[in-house]
């Protein structure tokens, strides 16, 4: 069975919706010795890219962080110190969940090479039941932020991430997770719901896959404050047997998700798809990445883009490169964007579509020019509901019509890197990060137009042959 039939046999295995999706694969797995991180997140607002930049903050700044009245678990918001300098890097942000403050992030990729992808996690019941009325601390955004901010690597990731919690504490909507990776390795860490502060997280290693939907980590050992491989809260495993979830007496490991998550470990698809790429193993390609990203079964309308980090050694830090879909990357292409990069199209930025407030307002006279460009998750969301219409008539054009630009698009990076490095070589980083840049939203633009094109072929046959549904009133 080929990758891609197999990823549409996945779209009866499992009916899993609204929880983001991550991988990571380790090194010693993929063709070229680089690590993986890719997924997306399930969000129903506007989506948009932006890349921001390093900044200096001057001496006891700080940040907003948490929950407001109306998150779904309410909360008060709270401000903790920002450091003297934050990095740049590469963001999908957002503009609802749960009621968090916008803007909202998933993660990214920093210039320090660090990915970071969060994904939901469920915790107990009585987990959820005990989130204090109103919560405060950090929501999963706020971590993901800062940690695109100041980590330089994914296990210092952890850390920065880990001692907040421990500081600030967790502001929940139910149970989260996080995916962090770099050059070397990956680390996936879960907060649990509750107010106790519980987290923990584990290594993931070059011979390692992990699909997370959602995210999961099984037995940790007993000495796991000291582990290489695990970091947690002081009161992960003691919480756990004051409560009579785990008893150290039945000489069994802790188990993190049965004490604290689900119990469900990894669903049916996941495991198909962990199983399936570690088939590849030792061959994995960014094709293969963005495909599993954009299998069918796991990616509906529900994702809000798609991101593959594509973690490397580079000749130069700015060569590092995230392949970023606008949409559901069903129906969007994947565009890459290197950390040389400083803009993008106005088309791919914050638009009015789906951003939350804006229904009740009239336009603000700033954004009247962003707003006189096409919005490119408007576009490729109208792709996305012209194939799920006649889906079997219409996602294999669309599917082979995008594999090809991406192909495309990989076989140019080789010149457009090195044309890029000899710019910083002799001098001229300017020039060079003005490459990138122009190659990139050259390649957007493209991507949308090719959107545009499938949408108005697929649109005219569709009203030719069946005509435009409509809802029953």
């Amino acid at each position: 069975m080929t990758f891609m039939r197999f990823l549409l046999a996945l779209a009866s295995a499992s009916t899993l919706l609204h929880a983001s999706y991550g991988i990571y694969v380790g090194k010693n797995l993929t063709s070229d010795g680089s690590v993986f991180l890719g997924g997306y997140g399930d969000e129903p607002s506007s989506h948009w890219l932006e890349i921001i930049p390093a900044r200096d903050w001057p001496g006891g700044s700080t940040i907003k962080v948490g929950a407001t009245a109306e998150s779904k678990y309410p909360g008060e918001l709270i401000g903790i110190p920002q450091v003297r300098r934050t990095a740049k890097y590469i963001t999908m942000n957002y503009s609802a969940y749960a009621g968090f403050p916008a803007p909202i992030t998933n993660g990214g990729f920093n210039e320090h090479h660090v990915a970071a992808r969060d994904i939901w996690s469920p915790s107990r019941e009585e987990l959820r039941n005990m989130t204090p009325r109103p919560q405060r601390g950090l929501n999963y955004s706020d971590i993901s932020k800062i940690v695109m901010e100041r980590a330089r690597t994914a296990r210092e990731a952890v850390e920065i991430a880990g001692a907040l919690i421990n500081q600030f504490g967790d502001a929940t909507y139910g149970g989260n997770s996080h995916l962090f990776a770099d050059r070397e390795e990956g680390w996936v860490l879960i907060q649990f719901a509750g107010g106790k502060g519980l987290w923990v997280a584990e290594r993931l290693g070059p011979d390692d896959i992990r699909v997370s939907r959602p995210g999961y980590i099984g037995e940790v050992p007993a000495n796991y404050m000291n582990h290489p491989g695990f970091r947690g809260s002081a009161n992960l495993i003691s919480f756990a047997v004051e409560k009579g979830w785990y008893d150290p007496k039945d000489g069994k490991p802790f188990n993190a998700n049965l004490a604290y998550g689900d119990g469900k470990m990894r669903h049916e698809a996941v495991a198909m798809m962990e199983q399936r790429l570690r088939k590849l193993a030792g061959k994995i390609t960014l094709t293969d990445m963005i495909a599993a990203v954009r299998t069918p079964e796991l990616t509906r309308d529900t994702a809000g883009y798609g991101q593959v980090a594509h973690l490397r050694k580079t000749p130069h830090p700015e060569l590092g490169v995230l392949w970023v879909a606008a949409t559901s990357p069903l129906t969007a292409p994947f565009v890459p964007y290197h950390l040389g990069v400083t803009e993008v199209p106005a088309e791919f930025g914050r638009h009015r579509y789906l951003t939350e407030g804006e229904a009740a307002r009239f336009m603000d006279h700033e954004w009247q020019g962003i707003e006189s460009t096409r919005y490119a998750f408007h576009v490729f969301k109208r792709l996305f509901y012209l194939v799920a219409e006649h889906r079997a008539e219409f996602l294999a054009e669309v599917t082979s019509a995008f594999t090809d630009f991406e192909s495309r698009l990989a076989e140019a990076q080789p010149l457009v890197e090195k044309t890029a490095l000899k710019l910083f070589e002799a001098g001229e980083p300017d020039l060079a990060r003005a490459h990138l840049t122009y190659r990139s939203s050259t390649e957007a633009m493209n991507s949308l137009q090719l959107g545009e094109a499938l949408a108005s072929s697929i649109e005219a046959r569709t009203k030719a042959r069946y005509g435009i549904r409509r809802p029953k009133r």
